[in-house]
């Protein structure tokens, strides 16, 4: 994570932490989809959440993935159809918009991961706009190494196990060739790949200067 996102992330526990004592958190294992209801925000206090949609030619499309502490739900997009999946085992917080905005210490709290989503949203939309595909993917993968990245002494390592076809739904190509081109970004020497997950070399993330995790 970035230091400008765990900043923001410290700003919302205090109010959320009066919430936890008063409800409990609805968990959800990996892989399971979480129900949306339109006049709900939804706050991730664990694990990580993709949301989707579907283009009008029928293909399926990661539209953002959000991490601890940030908000998701319908009444925050205008994609329909838009559902969420837990990407890692979560706990989910439900707050209804009409208590967040009788809440002024609550909706500051929101404020900046609302901003957050919107950031991530405006940087994808950025990306699929480069014309070749391998700047495509190579600024997706910086800018999950900048979201979900953790420093380590090999380097930035993206802690979500995403699979090739996610990837490709995210740039907008097949997944052969996202396969193809993590094999030519592994031959230049800036990502390796263990146990699933991918690491980039600091140089690259433009974290080479950034001696501890951020996550």
């Amino acid at each position: 994570m970035s230091t400008s996102a765990q900043a923001t992330s410290h700003q919302i526990v205090t109010p959320l932490e009066q919430l936890y004592q008063e409800r409990s958190l609805i968990p959800f294992t990996a892989g399971r989809n979480i129900p949306l209801q339109r006049q709900y925000l939804y706050i991730i206090c664990r694990g990580i959440v993709q949301l989707h949609t579907i283009h009008a030619d029928g293909g399926e499309t990661l539209v953002g993935l959000c991490g601890q502490s940030m908000a998701f739900g319908r009444a925050l997009s205008s994609a329909d159809p838009y559902w969420a999946t837990a990407l890692t085992d979560a706990d989910i917080l439900p707050l209804a918009v009409s208590e967040v905005e009788a809440s002024p210490a609550l909706s500051a709290a929101l404020y900046p991961q609302i901003v957050r989503r919107l950031q991530q949203a405006e940087a994808w939309l950025s990306i699929s706009g480069k014309r070749l595909v391998a700047d495509r993917l190579q600024c997706l993968l910086i800018q999950l190494a900048q979201d979900f990245g953790h420093v380590e002494p090999g380097g930035v390592r993206i802690k979500l196990r995403l699979t090739h076809h996610q990837l490709a739904t995210i740039i907008g190509t097949t997944r052969v060739t996202v396969t193809r081109l993590l094999r030519d970004f592994r031959n230049e020497g800036w990502l390796n790949i263990h146990q699933r997950q991918l690491i980039l070399s600091p140089e690259v993330v433009g974290l080479a200067h950034q001696g501890d995790s951020a996550d």
